[in-house]
């Protein structure tokens, strides 16, 4: 593996020990090298402000919101250059952008999928934005980017959002519907490690990407947030969605009086079962689902 030229958690100014040595623009958030064949990314909470929403959704695979802070994002510029950076043999350097001109660096990452999203840009308007996903170098990604194509046919409450009239709204729910297909979906198999989060069934093909708090109760953050997202097999999706079951915070799973023991028996629910990879951005979505528990 090629030598890292930064060190990992270590803090860099960013104009005198980035650009200024590398070259490239300092104020962007995608920054081409003008020198060296690397690009270097930044992210950080300055961004939000502009609809981008970034993050690590695994211990491997970290989500960064395309550049463009008005009307719909293109494949142009820094955007092209980091989802063509392999076959343009580039590196990419994945950095925190911190207060003061500091930045602190992550780790090298490769380019593996985009989706789209919708978000805000930074007048407030709605977009289609381009959501990238990225692998850290040297780790090992179950399933090819492209076979994720067969796997977008989820049962998904934003296929329900239609509007009739063919304006700006309407435009919103079209975009809205092929995120419900792209981004959201991606993101909830890459956050649960592309198997059922209750069984370890893996069998990608036949999980559904679920809400946990619905669609149709959600706002615009939580329609699309990873963490308001499981990933189930059928059974369980369906008692999911009827709120036959739930879970607590600790993962345990809880069974609704309304269907007999045996019944739930009958279809392998057992009443032991546990979500182990629940973390805390989790909970507020389900103390909300346990509230209309049946």
């Amino acid at each position: 593996m090629e030598q890292l030229p930064f060190i990992p958690n270590q803090l860099y100014n960013r104009r005198n020990d980035i650009h200024i040595k590398y070259g490239g623009s300092w104020q962007r958030g995608i920054c081409p090298s003008t020198k060296f064949p690397y690009i270097f990314i930044f992210s950080g909470s300055s961004g939000k402000q502009h609809g981008y929403k970034d993050g690590w959704i695994n211990d491997d695979v970290f989500t960064y919101t395309g550049e463009g802070q008005s009307g719909d994002m293109q494949f142009t510029n820094g955007n092209l250059a980091l989802r063509d950076h392999l076959k343009n043999e580039k590196r990419v350097f994945l950095f925190e952008g911190l207060a003061g001109g500091l930045a602190r660096f992550i780790d090298e990452v490769v380019y593996y999928d985009f989706g789209l999203f919708e978000s805000h840009d930074t007048s407030g308007k709605m977009r289609e934005a381009i959501k990238f996903f990225f692998n850290r170098k040297g780790t090992f990604m179950p399933l090819e980017a492209r076979d994720f194509n067969h796997l977008l046919n989820e049962k998904d409450e934003m296929l329900d959002y239609k509007i009739q009239m063919p304006n700006e709204t309407e435009r919103k729910g079209l975009v809205t519907s092929r995120v419900g297909q792209g981004a959201y979906r991606k993101g909830i198999i890459h956050r649960w490690e592309y198997k059922c989060a209750v069984t370890g069934f893996d069998k990608l093909d036949v999980l559904i990407a679920s809400h946990i708090l619905p669609w149709s109760e959600a706002n615009d953050d939580q329609r699309l947030d990873v963490h308001n997202g499981i990933l189930l097999s059928p059974t369980y999706d369906a008692l999911f969605d009827k709120h036959f079951i739930s879970f607590e915070n600790n993962g345990k799973i809880i069974l609704s009086d309304k269907i007999e023991t045996k019944a739930f028996e009958k279809i392998g629910v057992i009443g032991n079962e546990k979500i182990k990879k629940l973390n805390e951005f989790n909970y507020d979505y389900l103390e909300k689902h346990r509230l209309q528990f049946n």
